[in-house]
């Protein structure tokens, strides 16, 4: 393996474009050694960071996630991600533009902050992987996104539904972001589905859900098949709860749920997404003060990097 001529490709490298190795535990650690950067120019996908976690119903720590993810991150970035026969990176100009910055002292300004941060890089032409933060960030996320493309397809990957009501439209709460999107029209209901939920809502506001003893029980290439029926062409939301993997997984997040899915069940379900019309995506509630050996950041990473294959599939490889 050859090593990069010079350490810290996030502040150094030259082009926008490609995988250079370089010590996996040395450097700065910006999302898989891409260049950090507020210059949206030419920029196909922005990585950033959302460390909010004030709307955590179980136990904070969310909002260090990014900072997590971004240093497990650089143990994948030495080669192409696996088992894709492309290098997203070859094909996709990705920077790091760090994180959304907001005004902790003030929550009520916190979703504003997050949209305008959203639509800053939608109106540059830019498509956003997204790492949180708790999962309440995907629903200003929404906004932006549904003010660009339209009504979404949402593939929501979690042990909850976030679908709980919240009749006065008040509250900052990571269990309700979809209840208000369905509702406010963000997203299709018709054309989204929720994978590996396995806690009690009776009410799926449309939703179709494929909980985790579906996934267990009917393998990973019906659960794909059905996915992808669901959403067709629609322009597509993939979000990430971390907390979707089984706590063997993924034990830093703040709301574990045992009977989850497997590291491997997430990874063959979203690589055989290829081709959905994937417009944007995040990654949320990894908080590492509960995590052991690194293992549910890496997990994060690794999802993530998925994500951008995906993106890179549609996009630009396979026209």
């Amino acid at each position: 393996m050859d090593l990069a001529p010079d350490n810290d490709q996030a502040i150094t490298r030259d082009s926008l474009y490609g995988t250079i190795a370089e010590n996996t535990f040395a450097g700065i650690t910006s999302f898989s050694r891409r260049r950090y950067s507020r210059d949206l120019r030419g920029v196909d996908v922005v990585v950033s960071g959302v460390p909010f976690d004030t709307a955590t119903s179980n136990r904070p720590g969310a909002r260090f996630g990014p900072r997590a993810i971004r240093a497990a991150s650089v143990q994948q970035a030495w080669a192409r991600h696996w088992p894709w026969e492309f290098d997203p990176f070859d094909h996709l100009a990705v920077i790091d533009y760090g994180d959304c910055n907001f005004d902790y002292g003030s929550p009520h300004t916190v979703p504003h902050s997050i949209q305008a941060h959203a639509e800053q890089m939608l109106e540059a032409g830019c498509a956003m992987l997204t790492l949180g933060g708790d999962h309440f960030i995907s629903y200003p996320l929404l906004k932006a996104h549904a003010r660009k493309h339209g009504p979404l397809a949402l593939i929501h990957f979690d042990a909850h539904s976030d679908t709980w009501p919240d009749e006065e439209g008040q509250r900052v709460d990571h269990g309700t972001m979809f209840w208000h999107a369905a509702r406010e029209g963000l997203v299709d209901p018709a054309r989204s589905v929720q994978i590996g939920l396995r806690t009690t809502n009776d009410e799926t506001q449309g939703f179709a859900v494929l909980n985790a003893r579906q996934v267990h029980q009917r393998g990973t290439q019906a659960i794909i098949e059905a996915i992808r029926q669901r959403v067709g062409d629609q322009p597509v939301y993939l979000t990430f709860d971390i907390d979707c993997l089984d706590p063997a997984y993924a034990p830093g997040t703040g709301t574990p749920v045992c009977g989850g899915l497997t590291t491997v069940q997430a990874l063959e379900i979203l690589g055989g997404l290829r081709g959905i019309n994937l417009v944007g995506m995040d990654l949320v509630e990894v908080a590492p003060a509960y995590d052991h050996a690194d293992i549910t950041a890496l997990a994060g990473a690794t999802l993530a990097m998925e994500m951008l294959c995906l993106y890179a599939a549609r996009h630009k490889v396979d026209g």
